[in-house]
């Protein structure tokens, strides 16, 4: 029996956005954990990156029980988060021209690294310039974008063109323009975003196809323990102190 409460329509919502991924994104997911799996063999480091409500994602990554220990969150201030006052001063930053090279140039990404990208509309200044420019330093970039942007937006950057346009590999959200999934009888706008949830699930499927890559070509993957489990702590310890020169957040 269908739940028409606006919390099974969203449920619904969502599980539906989460099965076209699982029925229509399998390629690019497969695709997009042999890059990581390939970077974490070849001595690579990881950086994940999304700016406002998109960083949750990227910071969902990030020192994770279960994740790749690997995994670092680049930070640019004032724009990972809503935690600036204003909350738009944020959104303001997205669209400054030359932040995302300056954030780059002081980083430590390098040639042979990897870099997830994550906008959902993929048409501000900085998702676009961040993947131009990590790509001409021979950084790998994954896209992590909603294409139906590109086909319904205009682009809002010098280059006319969507974070879709400047990736390796691209992970389409499906997430519909607007990202609210429920209209309602005497609500004029409407309402439920479904984006953290879809983009965080799918980017934790790539995740867990890039361990499981790695383990079938006899790397042992370096995932992270949960710290309130007995022996997490010191697994940890230890995963950070073998790969510590590739791990930034614990310095």
């Amino acid at each position: 029996m269908s739940d028409r409460t606006p919390a099974g329509q969203f449920l619904d919502a969502a599980i539906g956005l989460l099965r076209r991924l699982r029925d229509e994104e399998a390629r690019p997911i497969a695709a997009a954990a042999t890059m990581i799996a390939d970077t974490v063999a070849d001595g690579g480091r990881l950086f994940s990156f999304g700016a406002g409500h998109s960083s949750l994602a990227a910071q969902d990554l990030v020192y994770r029980a279960g994740g790749l220990a690997l995994m670092n969150l680049l930070a640019v201030p004032g724009v990972v988060g809503v935690d600036v006052r204003p909350a738009t001063l944020g959104s303001a930053l997205e669209r400054v021209e030359g932040l995302a090279g300056t954030v780059l140039d002081s980083s430590p990404l390098r040639e042979g690294d990897l870099l997830v990208i994550i906008s959902l509309s993929g048409r501000n200044v900085m998702p676009v310039e961040m993947a131009t420019r990590a790509r001409a330093k021979g950084v790998k970039v994954i896209g992590v974008t909603s294409v139906a942007y590109a086909a319904e937006t205009a682009p809002r950057n010098p280059s006319g063109t969507f974070l879709k346009d400047h990736c390796d590999v691209v992970l389409d959200s499906g997430i519909a323009v607007g990202d609210a999934e429920l209209t309602w009888e005497g609500v004029s706008a409407p309402f439920a975003p479904a984006s953290t949830v879809v983009t965080s699930a799918l980017l934790q499927a790539v995740m867990a196809t890039a361990a499981a890559t790695l383990a079938d070509r006899g790397v042992e993957p370096p995932l992270l323990r949960s710290g309130n489990v007995d022996g997490g702590r010191a697994w940890n310890t230890q995963v950070m102190t073998e790969y510590g020169d590739r791990i930034f957040y614990q310095h």
